[in-house]
């Protein structure tokens, strides 16, 4: 992992989007899912191996990375969400 790829993920307007939509139906707390992102991406982007998969999808010329369910797929952002807000009060 890079951290340049973290960073590059991190900002990635339709990965920031998919997660997004993942912390609205999974933080039940949350009545601003979009803010959630902005407070926790960078952790959400360093969940193992998002940033190596974003990384190589740029590499190969995947036109949207961030938004392409095949480079990390729902199930990875889910986890990641869940991880995170397990330790949130």
């Amino acid at each position: 992992m890079s951290y340049a790829s973290q960073a590059q993920l991190a900002n990635d307007a339709a990965f920031r989007n998919r997660v997004s939509a993942c912390a609205a139906v999974e933080i039940p707390h949350t009545h601003q899912p979009v803010q959630w992102t902005n407070d926790h991406i960078w952790w959400v982007s360093a969940a193992p191996g998002f940033a190596d998969a974003y990384e190589y999808a740029v590499n190969t010329g995947v036109v949207n990375p961030g938004g392409d369910p095949a480079v990390i797929t729902d199930s990875q952002i889910l986890s990641a969400v869940q991880a995170i807000g397990a330790e949130e009060p």
